[in-house]
């Protein structure tokens, strides 16, 4: 059985810990409105952390495929921790279908033989769709700030309009009690 302080054991229980943390959030998903800014980055926010625990458990195989020259495991608990890597990147491939990242599947599938210059590959891959990610957020923020100036100037010409409303009544008044006493005015 594996020691609790042995490198892969904590990567694999970090990678654990990331995984409930996006399970809370896709469970979140449904207390935000389903378009919007909020929803955006709250959907960018998931899918960072899905590509972040995929690049865990590519590093967690890899370590994998290195222990046995390290330190002595057992066969049957090096395919345990070949099993516990599977549904693990299975449970994050349904996460990932969630949020309709197809790519990210793709991508999976194929990582589990490349060196490092295919790592390098992927992680330039990743980077680019996290751009494009931040590009559509930003052009959302930007939007939103276009439609929030808007609208503050169109509350500032009602409120211009509200004073200049208000002044114009108070003239009236007036002019009406000047010219009506109101002892004149029948009842």
């Amino acid at each position: 059985m594996a020691s609790a302080s042995e490198p892969w054991v904590k990567e694999y229980q970090e990678a654990v810990k990331i995984a409930d943390d996006i399970s809370g959030m896709i469970a979140d998903r449904s207390s935000f409105p389903s378009t919007g800014p909020e929803a955006q980055r709250h959907a960018s926010s998931i899918r960072r952390k899905i590509t972040i625990l995929g690049t865990r458990l590519d590093s967690l195989q890899s370590l994998l495929s290195k222990l046995p020259g390290r330190q002595q495991i057992s066969e049957k608990e090096m395919n345990r921790r070949k099993d516990m890597i599977a549904n693990l990147r299975t449970k994050v491939n349904q996460m990932a279908s969630t949020l309709n990242m197809s790519n990210f599947a793709n991508r999976t599938v194929s990582n589990s033989r490349l060196d490092n210059q295919g790592l390098v590959g992927l992680q330039r891959q990743i980077m680019k769709e996290q751009d494009e990610g931040l590009e559509k957020l930003e052009e959302t923020v930007v939007s939103t700030k276009h439609i929030a100036l808007a609208v503050n100037e169109e509350l500032d010409l009602h409120t211009r309009l509200i004073d200049d409303l208000d002044q114009h009544v108070d003239v009236t008044d007036s002019r009406l009690r000047y010219v009506l006493p109101c002892d004149l005015i029948p009842l």
